[in-house]
């Protein structure tokens, strides 16, 4: 998939209705207060360069999972109130986004105001990407911005179906995030070290199977090194193994080898003997026994794999070493954190865990780029194309 994709500068916005996918599936109570606006935060760059440039935003998102219903509690009129407190403008919000009240809506809109539609997943045909409702929103705009990587590996009508109707680029955070991808999967400063952790082996293999042909080592943690440990002859006690995956696992390992690239696993483990925050626990060197579980990496590899990140030059982060939410389990992913964010590097930071963990040890001014989007990220780490992307005219 070619990243040099067409960003706002390619438009002509002045007087146009510029339709806008935006991520705005932000964390809400009970009571249906948004608890965390990062992700509308996020998008206020780009709005504001449409508003300069003379445009009308005229903005697309989903809430939730309605499944094609018209769900009361998944409107976005909070998102309304909360859009116009930061952007410190007027926002009309529609309850469609098609049709002849959207229309009347985005036609009667004040200049150097915004539309926000209702919430696209009302809508069956939306996560189907239905050709005639990309039509039906396509209709609303004279050109189309794409600010939802969140989103991008969706192949949704309003993600990627107005792309192919309208001139469309991508909005500022995307090229962000674009850009920051570019930048480490496309010839990477040297060495390249990716930290990948996290729950399942099988979540990452298609990752690992990706950067053996890109990084020059690979920092397993979390629960996927107990597969790990099993397909190297090892024990892993009561620890999470995928034992349907140790063959895959050992053909990765297999591979590495063969292209000089080094699989660093934990040669000792803090261990528990029960998944709780206030299980009994210990330090444990190489297998771990029956009746105990790994829960982080321990005093030997955090210091290992501090070490193997300090000379890196490009660093992926995704997932953590351990169950860091948890005190006694924490040390591995914030030793490892730190280092990534010491290391005289370009370093990517990718996945929710990942993300938070930067954000409670207090990281995240120390990497270059955190990434907005999981599953998006993943997707690219994987090699695969990303629809809301690859829909985009390339760079002239």
């Amino acid at each position: 998939m070619n990243l040099n994709k067409a960003g706002l500068d390619s438009l002509d916005m002045n007087g146009k209705r510029v339709l806008m996918r935006v991520d705005f599936n932000v964390p809400r109570d009970d009571s249906g207060a948004i608890t965390d606006d990062t992700r509308i935060r996020a998008a206020l760059p780009t709005i504001a360069a449409v508003l300069k440039a003379g445009g009308l935003p005229v903005i697309m998102c989903h809430l939730g999972r309605p499944k094609g219903q018209v769900v009361e509690t998944m409107r976005v009129d909070a998102i309304g109130t909360r859009l116009s407190e930061l952007a410190g403008c007027a926002v009309t919000k529609v309850d469609e986004s098609i049709g002849d009240a959207a229309a009347s809506a985005v036609g009667a809109a004040a200049p150097g105001s915004i539309v926000l539609l209702e919430n696209v997943r009302f809508h069956a045909g939306e996560t189907k990407g239905a050709p005639d409702l990309a039509a039906a929103y396509a209709a609303l705009g004279d050109v189309f911005v794409n600010d939802a990587f969140g989103a991008c590996h969706r192949d949704h009508a309003s993600v990627s179906g107005p792309a192919r109707i309208l001139p469309a680029a991508a909005g500022l955070l995307l090229q962000l995030e674009i850009d920051a991808f570019r930048r480490v999967l496309d010839g990477p400063a040297r060495p390249f070290v990716a930290v990948l952790g996290g729950a399942k082996v099988s979540d990452k293999l298609p990752v690992i199977t990706n950067l053996i042909e890109k990084v020059d080592r690979i920092l397993i943690g979390g629960g996927m090194a107990y597969t790990f440990m099993l397909a190297r002859g090892q024990m892993a006690g009561a620890s999470l193994v995928q034992e349907d995956q140790v063959e895959l696992v050992r053909g990765l390992d297999q591979a590495a080898k063969e292209r000089g690239v080094e699989i660093m696993i934990p040669t000792d483990h803090v261990i528990a003997d029960g998944f709780a925050a206030d299980a009994n626990h210990k330090i444990v060197v190489g297998d771990i026994e029956d009746g105990w579980m790994g829960l982080d990496i321990g005093p030997d590899s955090q210091e290992a794999y501090a070490a193997a990140l300090r000379d890196a030059k490009t660093v992926i982060w995704n997932g953590p070493m351990g169950v860091f939410e948890w005190p006694p389990f924490q040390a591995g992913t914030e030793i490892v954190g730190r280092a990534v964010a010491a290391s005289d590097s370009y370093s990517v930071v990718g996945g929710g865990d990942s993300v938070a963990a930067a954000g409670k040890f207090g990281l995240k001014e120390d990497v270059s780029h955190i990434s907005t989007g999981g599953g998006a990220s993943l997707e690219l780490l994987e090699g695969k194309d990303l629809p809301g992307i690859s829909s985009l005219p390339d760079k002239a």
